[in-house]
């Protein structure tokens, strides 16, 4: 079942199941700017009524996965597939929740027989948009084993870096990064089995489609409680190395009541989704947004998830998979809206396309604009971090307005805060806080692992405190101002200055440097490095040493992180204490936009 399939293929396969064309052509220009929602009747009936029971033991797979399986086999679930996955070269699976069940059963006898793994374990996913990584999630999810997924992107030291602080006994991945695992594993004591998705065989691997055409389907899913922890996500690593946020199987999972009515706010709110809805979400498989809009928020609704292997970033790509399939639900990063809105995206039929959301980073109200002037579509922008779920949103049925983040999450009670934890005016620039006294919300991260100081220095007085800086207007509305904590958002990734610094300065050319946010067109801000040369280097030719300096961070640490603009000073601005006064570098670049 593992093998790719192709379309010949797949028509003849009787357990895969067609999806129908859902809806009829959308007329281009609609005003959408209050579209209908279909879960919800409008923002202040869903704040009002959103309520959740959470029971002593949940388990995703079991509780929610599972029961979508027995909906299914008694034809009261539409005949969409649970999983879609396609490639650029032709080639396509489709899952039903049955299948998906089957499948992950035999991928938790691997881990617990073949791996030897126990609950509570930790596991290190580091793969691209593969069918084997749908599966990964949720056979860690039976096996209750804790999955800690990673960018494709990560350089031999990252992944040492990650192995060694995140003690994991497992890692999967692929050929392309098995030689750095191999090269650094020695080094990882905690380090036992290794799994390899590949054709090939390697040695000291155990080979994951050989192991699942001999494993088992039949396993019974742990009984997991509702605070155990199921994921561990790395931060951006912005005052220091990454941090591992810790996520229970209630953070994410939760999204069935007593009743067995979806209840979770995001994906039944924000997202909007029904058993009917096909969503593709673009998020690189290492960061926590996959979680959100990859696995937990379409299966908690019984839609399908769709998703596209593309190596690499390809508009017309993306245009023409939107324009081909049933996709009903599309979420991007900013970036990518602002690329596709460079092309004639009028050539395009959406037939199927009804709502649309943005996150990870701020969305300009020209992109938005162009989109909706082009499709008929607003793009719904949405506001949270690794260690939260969605924090602030623009809903359907509410009015949409350009720049914002919208208005808090049901889930959430969140206020602009001074420095002393105190509530602030509408109007008044402060901390975006989420109150967690005396009760907390069950869809924030339980704490830093390894690291209590950090984790308490999040809170003040009532409230976690996000790092962002922000204003709510009279209205009601949150409004992004600053990232407190000097984070670079550049087309969809979290980066933190420390590890680019680190990076520059291990080249014999930089004597110190700094890392900021510089504007750009496309990507909305980059990186940007000032570097102070030293000073055999201060003779060389500047436009040759910028493209070294490059190479050297691309090999150092993941390429994403590479500052794409360089400029060499000849010194930095510090404080007293001899701190680098990045806020000071920031302003310059950002004083001519």
């Amino acid at each position: 079942m593992l093998a790719r399939v192709t379309r010949k293929m797949l028509r003849h396969a009787k357990c895969f199941q067609r999806l129908a064309i859902f809806g009829s052509v959308r007329a281009l220009h609609k005003d959408n700017r209050t579209a209908t929602p279909q879960n919800f009747s409008n923002y202040e009936s869903m704040k009002q009524d959103f309520k959740l029971g959470i029971p002593e033991y949940f388990n995703f797979a079991k509780d929610v996965l599972d029961q979508w399986t027995d909906k299914e086999k008694a034809g009261k679930k539409p005949s969409n597939p649970a999983f879609w996955w396609i490639n650029r070269n032709g080639e396509e699976m489709r899952w039903s929740f049955e299948e998906l069940g089957s499948l992950s059963r035999k991928f938790a006898n691997i881990l617990s027989e073949a791996c030897s793994l126990q609950r509570g374990d930790r596991v290190i996913l580091i793969l691209p948009r593969v069918p084997e990584w749908w599966l990964a999630n949720v056979a860690c999810l039976r096996t209750g084993t804790v999955l800690i997924p990673g960018t494709t992107q990560l350089t031999q030291k990252d992944i040492l870096y990650r192995l060694q602080s995140s003690k994991a006994n497992c890692i999967i991945t692929n050929d392309v990064l098995a030689p750095a695992v191999d090269a650094v594993a020695s080094k990882c004591e905690n380090l036992h089995s290794k799994l390899i998705v590949s054709e090939n065989s390697r040695e000291g691997w155990g080979n994951l489609k050989e192991l699942m055409k001999h494993a088992s389907d039949s396993h019974t899913c742990v009984k997991t409680k509702h605070n155990e922890i199921m994921a561990i996500f790395f931060t951006s690593g912005t005052s220091g190395y990454p941090k591992m946020t810790a996520h229970t199987h209630s953070s994410f999972g939760l999204g069935l009541s007593v009743n067995g009515r979806a209840t979770l706010c995001f994906p039944r709110f924000w997202l909007d989704l029904t058993p009917s809805d096909v969503m593709w979400n673009t998020s690189d498989t290492g960061w926590a947004k996959s979680a959100w809009s990859s696995v937990f928020s379409p299966w908690i609704q019984g839609a399908c998830v769709f998703t596209h292997h593309l190596p690499r970033f390809e508009p017309t790509s993306i245009l023409q998979t939107l324009s081909k399939y049933p996709i009903t639900v599309f979420c991007s990063a900013p970036t990518v809206y602002r690329m596709l809105v460079q092309n004639d995206i009028t050539s395009y039929k959406f037939k199927s396309l009804k709502h649309c959301v943005s996150a990870g980073e701020p969305i300009t109200p020209d992109v938005t604009e162009k989109w909706r002037n082009k499709t008929g579509l607003d793009i719904y922008e949405g506001y949270g971090q690794t260690e939260t779920v969605l924090i602030c949103g623009n809903f359907k049925g509410m009015k949409i307005k350009p720049g914002s983040m919208g208005k808090p999450s049901p889930a959430f009670d969140v206020k602009i805060v001074d420095v002393n934890g105190n509530v602030l005016p509408p109007g008044q620039e402060g901390d975006i806080g989420i109150q967690v006294l005396p009760n907390r919300p069950f869809g924030l991260f339980t704490h830093y692992v390894d690291n209590p100081s950090k984790t308490a220095s999040t809170l003040r007085g009532n409230f976690y405190i996000t790092g962002d800086r922000g204003y709510m207007d009279k209205d009601g509305y949150f409004w992004f101002v600053a990232r407190a904590d000097d984070v670079i958002l550049s087309s969809g990734y979290r980066i933190g200055p420390f590890e680019v610094e680190n990076a520059l300065n291990e080249h014999p050319s930089v004597a110190e440097s700094a890392v900021v946010s510089s504007p750009d067109p496309i990507r909305g801000e980059v990186v940007k490095a000032f570097v102070v040369l030293n000073p055999d280097y201060k003779s060389h030719d500047q436009e040759q040493l910028i493209k070294e300096i490059q190479e050297h961070v691309k090999k150092t640490t993941a390429p994403y992180k590479y500052p794409r603009k360089v400029e060499f000073i000849q010194e930095l601005p510090k404080t007293i204490s001899g701190k680098t006064k990045r806020n000071e570098l920031r302003k310059k670049e950002w004083k001519t936009i």
